[in-house]
């Protein structure tokens, strides 16, 4: 079968994958010259003078993303290798709050890791384990239409809780503030993570760029048309037309404007209609080049937003002792307050901050907002006693305005399967209960493959 993918991200080459391992002569479409999509590798400004590549925002993943790290083993892509793999520890820079899960069965980690959280009270702690418990008895169901705002208010969550666990966790996996975002799919993120076996709530932070953990051998296996912007895909009875050449199937995997564009000429329109309105949320990295040695305690920290002084800044990232390679095992971290480290003296560091739904920083002025993270950095290391950090010498800040959508209540969300046997859809923002997480955007790739395959022996 001669099948397209339209898009090469996460999604489409997901698809492009399960397609070529049945068989299929694939040909993948996109606009761009590196596979990856919005998690994907990016040339480096030419003053940043950046020693690792750089990637269009920093991503961790799960071991709940068990599509994923699936996908990436077909690939003989190795996750040991490729990822620092670390218990679920939620640490800030400031020293104020500690969130770590034993190594102890499911759901005693969760249990334990709530229970002795640094930071919270005593009060704060029970109501974060009734939370919990309250939403697994309820089978991880949320009210309809509820926000996670309400969701935690109907929980009796103290605002310590919300502030230091809950809004963090919310902002960092939906994109999204509370009064906004959807509960029920907060509810199926905590589900799978907190609520699910013990391996599901490591943390795994790429030790490489996003595009070589496995978007790169993806491509590698089909017939890549980079630079090509297509401009229309029509389904039909024998096919798909894609800007006029037939294809026997073809999955869209760009984001949602983009695919209402696609189909808007042929009879597949009603399929996205209204998908080109779909709100989206911005996210911002700002990686930093320093110029000395500077070693985190952990390779990810959180950090205390302060927004009335531009304190955006919600995840701190050692860029350098993840490029350190496999080799540096997780007992090996150094941990040290005021041990140096992350390469030859005199090498200097890298380090990323993450700011997810970052509508502020996208409207300030580029310079400002940089300086502002920069102080809030220097600020939270100093209150916990760290070494200062080392004078900046190059800044490189990333803000991707359509990064995911607004994961509100109630979203009208496209399956992956459309009436038509050779045309599927896949994306974050197709139905696949997550929000816009790379895992679900894995998954929408392998069930529109899926879809196609299933029609083409209906």
């Amino acid at each position: 079968m001669k099948a397209a993918v339209v898009g090469a991200g996460w999604a489409g080459l997901a698809a492009a994958t399960v397609l070529r391992q049945a068989g299929c002569d694939v040909t993948v479409y996109e606009s761009g010259h590196t596979p990856g999509g919005r998690a994907r590798r990016v040339p480096h400004p030419p003053q940043g003078g950046f020693d690792t590549p750089l990637d269009n925002g920093q991503h961790i993943l799960l071991g709940a993303y068990t599509d994923t790290l699936a996908l990436m083993r077909r690939l003989g892509r190795d996750p040991d290798a490729l990822f620092l793999r670390l218990p679920l520890c939620l640490a800030s820079l400031d020293g104020d709050f500690r969130l770590a899960a034993p190594r102890l069965p499911a759901p005693l980690h969760a249990a334990a890791a709530l229970l002795g959280a640094r930071g919270l009270g005593w009060a704060d702690r029970l109501a974060c384990l009734r939370l919990m418990r309250g939403l697994r008895a309820a089978g991880w169901r949320a009210v309809q239409g509820e926000t996670v705002a309400a969701l935690l208010r109907r929980h009796g969550q103290p605002a310590r809780a919300v502030q230091r666990l809950w809004e963090p966790l919310c902002l960092a996996a939906l994109n999204t503030p509370l009064e906004q975002a959807c509960a029920q799919l907060y509810a199926n993120v905590l589900r799978d993570s907190l609520g699910g076996p013990r391996p599901a709530t490591d943390m795994l932070l790429p030790r490489t760029d996003l595009s070589a953990l496995w978007a790169d051998a993806a491509a590698a296996r089909c017939t890549m048309r980079y630079g090509h912007t297509v401009q229309a895909v029509v389904p039909a009875r024998d096919g798909v037309q894609i800007d006029g050449e037939r294809h026997d199937a073809a999955v869209v995997a760009v984001p949602p404007a983009i695919a209402a564009r696609l189909l808007a000429p042929g009879p597949a329109r009603d399929v996205v209609a209204g998908m080109d309105r779909l709100p989206h949320a911005p996210i911002a990295t700002l990686n930093l080049k320093l110029r000395r040695p500077w070693t985190l305690p952990r390779p990810m920290m959180m950090l205390t937003e302060d927004r009335a002084r531009g304190h955006d800044g919600q995840w701190l990232f050692d860029r350098t002792a993840l490029s350190q390679g496999p080799g540096l095992a997780a007992g090996t971290l150094p941990g040290a307050r005021g041990q140096r480290g992350g390469g030859p003296a005199g090498a200097g560091a890298e380090i990323a901050v993450v700011v997810s739904a970052a509508t502020a920083i996208a409207s300030r002025d580029r310079a400002q907002a940089t300086q502002d993270l920069i102080r809030q950095i220097r600020e939270q290391a100093a209150r916990a006693g760290l070494p200062a950090m080392p004078e900046v010498d190059g800044t490189a800040l990333l803000i991707d305005k359509r990064a995911t959508f607004l994961a509100v209540p109630g979203m009208a969300r496209p399956a992956q399967r459309t009436p038509w046997r050779g045309l599927a859809l896949a994306g974050d923002w197709t139905d696949t209960g997550y929000p816009g997480v790379l895992e679900g955007a894995v998954r929408s790739g392998m069930r529109a493959a899926q879809a196609i395959l299933a029609g083409s022996t209906g």
